[in-house]
């Protein structure tokens, strides 16, 4: 059996047997600029590798995963400070020994350990967004895997400062025991493996087959869970099935041509941009970093989740040159903290703020909550008869990172954003033209046809049907708004349909998660690499060197053209 430390137990226990690709914060940036010219040209190329091959064994592969996860966590987090007012310092305050710990675990008295400092949570209990349970598991122990692993690392800084007791007596932790592989951990070793490089990878299709395999559980339930029966889930990739291209020939030198183009006014290589998808430390242990240091190296752009479980400055920080992010926010039940986190974001330099509407209430995302369920049944009991009630649910991971959202949504609330920033607004989560109309009026500069991935409503229409409805019935709308959309985007193809009825760009969520959980930074540059050849060869076999050569003409539904399945935009004979 294979016995590591208890803290390499940790790491394994949440994010996998691993390869994560660490870069030093001091490496020379490249420019945005150059990054968009010369992208054309490598998405041609094989992705450059900068990390080890895979381990031969089993063994090996999950030491090296340790070792470099444990690298980041310890070097690469910023420090935490304990900031109670009655300890003079760190050096001089009062250490807390660990037998001392133990004694506070129940939901009346509950202390935990984080980052080498000790917590008395007991007021937080009810206020914590994850629920009082996923604390006071945790209570008397040290939780710094599982606080690091869900949230960012500035996130312990809003605690108020007389939470923190002191520091934990290192000479009283004790020793580590050698702990057994678990099952999961196991399966995901063995498949790692097994798991073909990033450059192998020739389908997006590849990395989700791929992700289902070495992911835990946990991360997996998250990334692909659906609401309810799932059939906005899967229509949201089938809808896309039912749009087919006219293509039209003897358009010249297709030798020439570009995937470059422009939203809201932010350059970029190619019409899609990460998605803001939630939690991508569950994947990797750099998290949210890798897709924004992806993101540069393609010249894309990125929308950062309010969610995310790296912290805002890191993700800014890793920024290239010129390179834009776009921020994404769900409203705050206290919207001074609204207001006060759009204003840092803005002053952090965000090129455009989302704003997601869709998020009505809190649905059940059936995957996600299964996986708690079946963690809950194989948890130990807690550490005091008196730490939990009996029948009291454990909320799943969506659950935990959004109980702070505000479901009292109203139009005024696009003011309420606009008041606070200077940046352009985007309005994610249109399901409807009339929306569409009403973000027109309410002053937003772009909208995001979404449902949220089929994790809210479901029997939700599909995007791609919303865009296409806007294509027929509001034309008009298309030169008074950005349009954008997102939702089942599997292939280049998928992209170039949704330019050709009027989208300016696409939006890729889980895709990048499962090529972050798989191979790291690399495998979200391969990706987008994916994408854009794809994209590329798509728009030059129907006809269209350029973005703007993609017309409405170029695709409309499955099947002849002809009755009541033509569009109203198709011509009757003459050319485009």
């Amino acid at each position: 059996m294979i016995a590591l430390r208890t803290a390499s137990h940790q790491v394994r226990r949440s994010l996998g047997a691993i390869k994560p690709v660490i870069h030093s914060r001091s490496q020379t940036t490249r420019a945005f600029s150059r990054t968009l010219r010369r992208s054309d040209t490598r998405a041609g190329q094989s992705s450059r590798f900068r990390s080890a091959s895979y381990f031969n064994s089993r063994s090996g592969v999950i030491f090296a995963s340790f070792a470099i996860a444990s690298a980041y966590l310890f070097h690469e987090q910023p420090a935490v400070q304990c900031e109670a007012p009655e300890v003079p310092s760190l050096q001089q305050q009062r250490l807390i020994s660990y037998d001392e710990v133990q004694k506070h675990v129940t939901k009346d008295d509950c202390w935990v350990i984080i980052n080498g400092l000790v917590y008395d949570m007991t007021e937080f209990l009810e206020a914590h967004p994850g629920g009082p349970n996923a604390i006071i598991q945790q209570a008397g122990k040290d939780a710094s895997s599982k606080f690091q692993l869900l949230h960012p690392p500035d996130a312990i800084g809003t605690l108020p400062p007389e939470y923190c007791l002191g520091a934990i007596d290192p000479e009283t932790i004790p020793a580590p025991e050698a702990i057994e592989l678990t099952e999961d951990e196991v399966r995901q070793a063995e498949a790692r493996e097994e798991m073909p490089q990033a450059a192998d990878m020739l389908l997006v299709q590849d990395f989700e087959n791929w992700a289902e395999r070495v992911l835990s559980t946990t991360a997996w339930a998250y990334y692909r869970s659906a609401s309810d029966e799932e059939a906005t889930f899967h229509d949201n990739r089938d809808a896309w099935r039912r749009y087919f291209f006219r293509p039209r020939i003897l358009r010249g030198d297709m030798s020439q041509g570009s995937t470059t183009t422009t939203f809201l006014g932010m350059p970029t290589s190619m019409p899609i941009f990460i998605a803001p998808a939630a939690m991508a430390k569950l994947g990797h242990p750099l998290g949210e970093v890798n897709l924004t240091k992806a993101a540069g190296t393609s010249g894309i752009v990125q929308a950062i989740s309010a969610n995310a479980s790296c912290g805002l400055e890191d993700m800014f920080n890793a920024r290239v040159e010129g390179q834009p992010l776009i921020f994404q926010i769900y409203l705050n039940k206290d919207r001074s903290a609204s207001s006060a986190l759009i204003q840092r974001v803005t002053r952090l330099g965000a090129s455009a703020i989302i704003l997601t509407v869709d998020v009505c209430w809190q649905s059940k995302r059936t995957l996600d909550v299964r996986a708690k369920l079946g963690e809950k049944n194989d948890m130990p009991a807690p550490p005091s008869p008196t730490a939990t009630t009996a029948g009291e649910k454990g909320k799943s991971v969506s659950e935990a990172i959004s109980g702070y959202q505000d479901t009292n949504l109203t139009w005024s609330d696009i003011a309420f954003v606009k008041k606070h920033t200077h940046l352009p607004i985007i309005i994610k989560g249109v399901q409807s033209v009339e929306d569409v109309q009403l973000c027109v009026e309410y002053g937003a500069q772009g909208v995001i046809l979404s449902n949220h991935g089929g994790r809210q409503a479901d029997y939700a229409p599909a995007p791609i049907d919303v865009l296409y409805e806007l294509r027929e019935l509001r034309p008009d709308l298309f030169s008074k708004i950005d349009v954008m959309v997102d939702g089942g985007v599997r292939s280049g193809a998928d992209v170039v349909k949704a330019l050709a009825l009027g989208a300016k760009a696409v939006g890729v969520g889980r895709p990048i998660l499962y090529a972050n959980g798989t191979h790291g930074e690399e495998g979200v540059e391969r990706v987008l690499q994916i994408f854009q050849e794809e994209i590329r060869n798509t728009m030059r076999n129907i006809g269209a060197k350029n973005i703007e050569d993609l017309k409405p003409e170029l695709v409309g539904p499955m099947g002849p053209w002809v009755g009541r399945n033509r569009p109203s935009y198709a011509p009757a004979s003459s050319p485009i």
